[in-house]
């Protein structure tokens, strides 16, 4: 099986080709100051035509999300519960739902309509996820307190856990290490997370994102590096 796995960060598209499990191509791409308006979208387009496909999976790692408990059926107030996070274009973003069984939450995020609306012209059949939920489905929680905290470039996603639930979620857009250093110190103090009783792990971009991780190692005492992205492998938590 033919297979495109799509990731959209806050501001890159990173895509993968594979076929019955094996990588055949791997590509990612970054917007700079020199880069053109539709950069994304048209990389997007050359991604998608490159070949014939049986199926596209698209994990979308975009801050724009609220985290709700399992079961929450009030779909219509999604909208304005991502709009508490960021803000919301109704006209040109669309809700989607991504469930997380193992944990009992659910995420409501939005996705561009015009990204969306390229893919599902391909009329074959595409899974959309949001990355928080792909992410914590990797989790395997043992200790009472522990902080997991995914990589990406210029942002992060991390979750605080106690005793198998999940009890803080957030995305966040990165462009100084020690600002994000600060808010995981200043988010363990008001969630009752002792450093000394914590354990942390990371994964993703942690040869990109070094300087944090050894600013983080200064302060905390249990921390692990669960893997490093590399090409053609751990690609989105696989």
């Amino acid at each position: 099986m033919n297979l495109l796995t799509l990731l959209f960060t806050k501001d890159g598209l990173i895509y993968q080709i594979s076929k019955n499990k094996n990588v055949l191509e791997e590509k990612s791409y970054l917007v700079n100051e020199e880069s053109p308006a539709n950069f994304i979208a048209d990389k997007l387009e050359e991604a998608l035509l490159k070949q014939r496909y049986d199926e596209v999976s698209v994990i979308s790692a975009l801050n724009h999300f609220t985290l709700m408990p399992e079961g929450f059926s009030e779909h219509d107030a999604g909208y304005d519960l991502i709009a508490f996070n960021a803000p919301v274009d109704k006209e040109n973003e669309e809700l989607m739902l991504s469930v997380n069984k193992k944990f009992h939450v659910q995420f409501y995020y939005t996705f561009p309509k015009d990204f969306y609306t390229k893919i599902k012209d391909l009329s074959i059949p595409v899974k959309f996820n949001f990355s928080g939920e792909k992410f914590l489905n990797s989790i395997h929680n043992k200790n009472n307190k522990e902080i997991h905290i995914n990589l990406y470039h210029n942002q992060c996603e991390f979750f605080a856990i106690a005793n198998k639930k999940v009890i803080l979620y957030n995305n966040l857009d990165v462009n100084s290490e020690v600002d994000f250093l600060y808010f995981v110190m200043f988010t363990l103090s008001k969630i009752g997370f002792g450093i000394n009783d914590t354990n942390f792990f990371v994964y993703g971009e942690t040869t990109e994102n070094e300087t944090f991780i050894s600013e983080l190692q200064k302060f905390v005492k249990n921390i692990k590096i669960v893997f490093d992205n590399i090409p053609n492998k751990n690609f989105i938590l696989n």
